[in-house]
């Protein structure tokens, strides 16, 4: 695929689009943040308490974006198992053949590394792929919601009445 990867439609909508430009249905605005799966392991659902409410609350991932953050989780969750293992042993590793080979936690470690940077930028967990994602605030409340008329400046209630 050439030229740059398609937005999800929650961060259409958060640009001020109906994140339904493409035409393949209407964007995911649902009204819960996504479960944590019970699968996981430690480190990934330490890693999915920290970011999920969050990214629920920017309106990047709802109920329907669950598997793509919990494969993120759990490839942070390999990660850091992968690098608690590469602190306890050595980089190289000499076999009974005699030749010397990198550890496999090294690879393991590399490969989730990997697998995370795929998942930051489509989840923009990184610095890069948040510059490319413009937050707009949304509107403050109406006046309607409130009582207020619209064809009085919201200052004129807040002075006493004579």
């Amino acid at each position: 695929m050439r030229g740059r990867k398609p937005k999800p439609a929650q961060l259409r909508v958060i640009e001020g689009g109906n994140g339904n430009d493409d035409g393949r249905g209407a964007a995911y605005t649902g009204p819960k943040a996504p479960t944590c799966p019970a699968h996981l392991n430690p480190s990934a659902k330490a890693e999915w308490k920290r970011l999920a409410q969050h990214l629920f609350m920017r309106g990047i991932v709802g109920e329907g974006d669950r598997a793509a953050l919990a494969a993120y989780c759990q490839a942070y969750g390999r990660w850091v198992e992968a690098e608690r293992k590469l602190a306890e042993t050595p980089l190289l590793i000499k076999l009974p053949s005699g030749y010397i080979q990198q550890s496999p936690w090294l690879a393991i470690a590399n490969k989730q590394l990997e697998i995370m940077h795929k998942y930051m930028a489509e989840l923009g967990l990184s610095p890069v792929s948040r510059s490319r994602v413009s937050v707009k605030r949304a509107p403050g409340p109406k006046p309607w919601e409130f009582g207020l008329s619209a064809s009085r400046p919201a200052d004129a209630y807040l002075k006493p009445r004579r």
